[in-house]
């Protein structure tokens, strides 16, 4: 950066820029709002990043985030722990709880399978998820990574781990979103959805 450009201002752009989706241009105008804005504006988003990193911490259960361990989804009697629906990020869980379908408990793995990324099984809390279900309870899981090659990956990995457990393990369907023509429909979506066909 140019030596015009103050120390402070150059450290605080980096930091922005670090962030995913955020490139130099964004983290620019991010920087330069907040040394325009009121100091509140600063001082309240200083607190709140604090707070997220002293107050929140994974479920030891699930690990989800939370700020009390065991989270609520996994300390709640209503819900059904014979399912765990696994998934590979946090902002998934609020993905399934906003459908309102669900009532099973979670599993998050932080990830998927990606030799490219140099993400393996052992990055991932694969290993307590099989844990979860040796020590009994879950009646089936849910695989829910995302479509693709690496939530497929990690998905077949589940599936073979969790073998001969006693525990039915499922995948979310795939196949036409709601509104879509089959004229503009992919090949892969198409085949899946007649594959995954049901009764009417």
């Amino acid at each position: 950066m140019s030596k015009a450009i103050p120390e402070p201002v150059t450290k605080l752009i980096d930091a922005f820029s670090r962030l995913p989706g955020v490139g130099p241009k964004t983290a620019s105008r991010l920087t330069y709002y907040l040394l325009r804005a009121p100091d509140d504006v600063s001082l309240k988003l200083s607190d709140a990043l604090r707070d997220l990193k002293a107050q929140t911490r994974f479920c030891s259960v699930c690990y989800n985030i939370t700020v009390e361990d065991p989270c609520q989804i996994c300390s709640d009697p209503r819900r059904d722990h014979h399912v765990i629906a696994v998934v590979e990020e946090p902002l998934d869980v609020l993905a399934i709880e906003r459908t309102g379908s669900y009532d099973g408990v979670y599993h998050v793995l932080h990830g998927a399978i990606s030799p490219v990324n140099g993400i393996g099984p052992d990055d991932l809390r694969i290993r307590e998820l099989v844990k979860r279900v040796q020590e009994g309870g879950a009646l089936e899981v849910i695989v829910a990574t995302n479509p693709g090659l690496e939530g497929d990956a990690t998905a077949m990995f589940i599936q073979r781990e969790l073998a001969g457990k006693g525990v039915k393990v499922t995948r979310l369907a795939r196949g036409l979103p709601v509104g879509g023509d089959l004229e503009y429909v992919d090949s892969v979506t198409l085949t899946r959805a007649l594959q995954g066909r049901g009764e009417l």
